[in-house]
C-alpha cells in the first residue's frame, strides 16, 4: 500500500502540494486527475524517491521513502515500474537492450534475460521487436515498449505518467487496454496520472482529484461521475478554470 501523509512540496515560491493525504490501495489502479500544473507528476516522483517532500511522509509498504538510505531506496525502486510520459527510451539501444538495462541493475543472470524480455514484449503485443531501434517505432509502439520495460521487472507497483499524451484516439485506446490487462494478469497496483478522462474512466477502479495541492475528492469512477463538487464537475465537464474564464479577453 502507498500512503501520502500531509505532503507539502514547493519549488522556490511556487507551492505545488500542500497537505496532500491519499491512500493507494493494493491490487487496483488509482487514477490521479487534475488540471495542468497541479502536481500530479510530482506526486509520482515522490513515490519512488526521485523527489523528497518538504514536509510529511510518503510510505510504501511501511517504508518511509525519503528516510531510506541508498541501498534501501534501490531495493524499493526494484518493486516499482515507472512508465514515463515520452517513453524515455535510449535511441542508441535496441528494444531488447532498453529492457535489459533494468534487469541488469536487478542482478538478473544474462542467460535469463532473453526469455523475460520476450515475455514482456509479448504482453504488450510487440513480440519479435527485440532488435528494432526506437527510431523505427511509432509513438504508440514506443509507449508499449516503455510498459514492457516496467513489466519486465515484475514490480508490485507501476506508475504511469500521462501514458496517452500525444497519441491518437485509437492508439490511446490500445494503451488503455494494455494497462487494464497488466493490472488484471499481473495483479500489480497501478497509479496513473492523467488529464485524459476517457482513459481515466477505462483504466481506473478508483479516482482522486488533485486541486490546489491537496485531494479535492476521491472515490470510484461512478462516485466521481456523480459528484456535485463544483471543482470536480468543472474538470469532468471540461470547462475552463474560474481564474481563466473570468479574465477579460483582449482582441487586437
Amino acid at each position: 500500500m502507498i500512503r501520502f501523509e500531509q505532503i507539502d512540496k514547493a519549488f522556490g515560491p511556487k507551492i505545488v502540494l500542500q497537505g496532500l493525504d491519499l491512500v493507494i490501495p493494493d491490487n487496483q489502479t488509482t487514477v490521479i486527475l487534475g488540471f495542468s500544473g497541479t502536481g500530479k507528476s510530482v506526486a509520482l516522483k515522490l513515490i519512488c524517491g526521485l523527489l523528497a517532500p518538504d514536509a510529511g511522509r510518503v510510505v510504501v509498504d511501511e517504508r518511509v521513502v525519503h528516510e531510506l538510505d541508498r541501498d534501501e531506496l534501490m531495493k524499493l525502486r526494484g518493486d516499482i515500474g515507472f512508465v514515463f510520459q515520452f517513453a524515455a527510451l535510449f535511441d542508441s539501444m535496441t528494444v531488447a537492450e532498453n529492457l535489459a538495462l533494468g534487469l541488469k541493475r536487478r542482478g538478473m543472470p544474462p542467460g535469463e534475460m532473453p526469455e523475460r524480455i520476450r515475455e514482456s514484449l509479448k504482453l504488450v503485443d510487440l513480440e519479435g521487436s527485440e532488435q528494432r531501434y526506437p527510431a523505427e517505432l511509432s509513438g504508440g509502439m514506443r509507449k508499449r515498449v516503455g510498459i514492457a520495460r516496467a513489466i519486465a521487472l515484475k514490480p508490485r507497483y507501476i506508475l504511469y505518467d500521462e501514458p496517452t499524451t500525444g497519441l491518437d484516439p485509437v492508439t490511446s485506446a490500445v494503451i488503455d487496454q494494455l494497462m487494464v490487462r497488466t493490472q488484471r494478469e499481473l495483479g500489480v497496483t497501478g497509479v496513473v496520472v492523467t488529464h485524459d478522462l476517457r482513459s481515466a474512466y477505462t483504466v481506473g477502479q478508483r479516482m482522486a482529484m488533485l486541486y490546489q495541492g491537496a485531494i479535492r475528492q476521491v472515490g470510484t469512477v461512478e462516485e466521481m461521475r456523480e459528484s456535485t463538487d463544483p471543482v470536480v464537475r468543472q474538470f469532468l465537464e471540461g470547462r475552463p478554470e474560474a481564474s481563466v474564464a473570468e479574465m477579460p479577453v483582449s482582441i487586437r
